[in-house]
């Protein structure tokens, strides 16, 4: 948090902060949320929520006002657990989960005023107007814009203003979340809707690299990169981003920064509209927790309507598919964890079920998505026998490619998954 008012100190135009949960809590939040029966355990979750902010109390020099609010959050979760412990609900994990981000901008402004800023703390849930998906809310674009200008836009002439990320609340005033990793999507919202001039991400890492580092170590950081490039990215599994994050900066050209804040001094990536170079290879991809689902049929053979009434029951049951391919007599298609639950994503029973009445079904846990991000692939020559070439030992299970010229991606078992990122990161970006 300290590094945090560092940078905010160190660049006079910040006039706004979306700040996230303390390290830890949301999972801490999730377990609770999920229902712990056990008292003496759930006593234990929450002691050591507790714990990670007096950590924080602990070395503010006028802690008791804020401590006294944190308090009064705590005090709900320890009720809204216990409600869970009997039956938990999407309603109740998104009440739940939202106030790690509700106690750590107390603690974020307490820090600012004593350094000097003139900070205020804003409930951003009353601006960030959703519908009442919990879990997954979808933001109400119009609402936000008219209340953002109404109630945060003048306290930003005047002050710099701390809120929350990942929360928002619906019409009927209950607290909803947009889904994990939706911290850096409040703030690309909040942007838009006050329209500021950029939108700077600080993570633990410097900028968008060519592969994670903790897999590849020879990775190196791009200084540069494109939007579409960078959705890319996101949408396949970069932790850096979430998927939706870019949408609202790319509606309003509003060029994305993100950096360190461990360390600000060694730069980041800029991720613009227009950039200079637009390489073949990009980066690399991985995104874990992935289920595979196989259909298969006879009367899939030269008949019309099939996938149609596949996508009609997934559809129904709001199923989102990601990647898919087909055979004559046979479709696989993936599955991806939206929702804040964590987790591999199931095939509800009841949706099992009527696939059932169509065709047979399989269902497989445990792969991860391999993506390699460029430009221009399906215009280039040769390379798809440079990379297949490169993983000739390892057993893809299913490849996508041609509906976009920035990605060419395969399913492998997670066992397999890092060695392959490994390999193709030599192969491809390490001569």
């Amino acid at each position: 948090m300290s590094r945090c008012a560092s940078i905010i100190e160190n660049n006079p135009n910040t006039k706004l902060v979306v700040s996230s949960a303390c390290s830890g809590v949301t999972n801490l939040l999730v377990e609770l949320a999920n229902g712990v029966q056990d008292q003496g355990k759930r006593q234990q979750v929450l002691e050591k929520i507790n714990a990670i902010h007096e950590d924080v109390l602990a070395q503010l020099k006028e802690p008791q006002e804020t401590k006294q609010q944190v308090q009064s959050i705590l005090d709900s979760v320890a009720s809204a657990a216990e409600a869970a412990s009997f039956q938990s609900s999407k309603k109740l994990t998104d009440h739940l989960v939202a106030c790690g981000e509700l106690m750590s901008t107390y603690l974020l402004t307490q820090l600012m005023k004593e350094r000097g800023i003139n900070a205020v703390r804003f409930d951003i849930r009353d601006v960030l107007r959703t519908d009442g998906n919990f879990g997954k809310a979808e933001p109400q674009l119009a609402d936000i814009f008219a209340l953002a200008q109404e109630k945060l836009v003048p306290l930003c002439q005047n002050y710099v203003v701390i809120t929350q990320g990942f929360i928002g609340s619906d019409n009927e005033g209950n607290t909803t979340t947009l889904g994990r990793g939706g911290s850096d999507y409040s703030a690309a919202l909040i942007a838009e809707s006050v329209q500021a001039a950029g939108l700077d991400i600080w993570t633990d890492v410097p900028g968008i690299y060519t592969t994670d580092p903790r897999i590849a170590p020879k990775a190196s950081p791009i200084p540069e990169i494109s939007f579409s490039e960078a959705s890319e990215m996101a949408n396949f599994g970069a932790k850096i981003l979430h998927p939706s994050t870019l949408v609202p900066a790319l509606r309003h050209d509003i060029p994305v920064f993100v950096g360190s804040s461990k360390e600000p001094e060694k730069g980041g990536t800029w991720i613009r509209h227009q950039v200079e170079s637009s390489p073949l290879f990009r980066a690399l991809a991985l995104r874990c927790n992935q289920t595979m689902v196989t259909l298969r049929s006879a009367n899939m053979f030269h008949a019309y309507g099939f996938l149609a009434k596949v996508f009609e029951i997934l559809a129904k049951h709001k199923i989102s598919v990601d990647l898919i391919t087909t055979s004559e007599i046979s479709v696989s298609l993936t599955l991806d964890q939206t929702d804040t639950s964590g987790g591999a994503p199931e095939l509800p029973e009841a949706v099992r079920k009527e696939l059932e009445e169509l065709c047979k079904v399989d269902v497989e846990h445990n792969l991860c998505l391999v993506a390699l991000i460029g430009n221009n692939m399906s215009e280039s020559k040769g390379y798809a026998k440079q990379v297949f070439g490169t993983l000739e030992d390892f057993n893809l299970r299913m490849i996508c490619y041609g509906a976009s010229p920035h990605n060419l991606c395969f399913l492998l078992d997670e066992s397999e998954s890092k060695a392959a990122i490994q390999k193709l990161h030599l192969e491809l970006f390490e001569q």
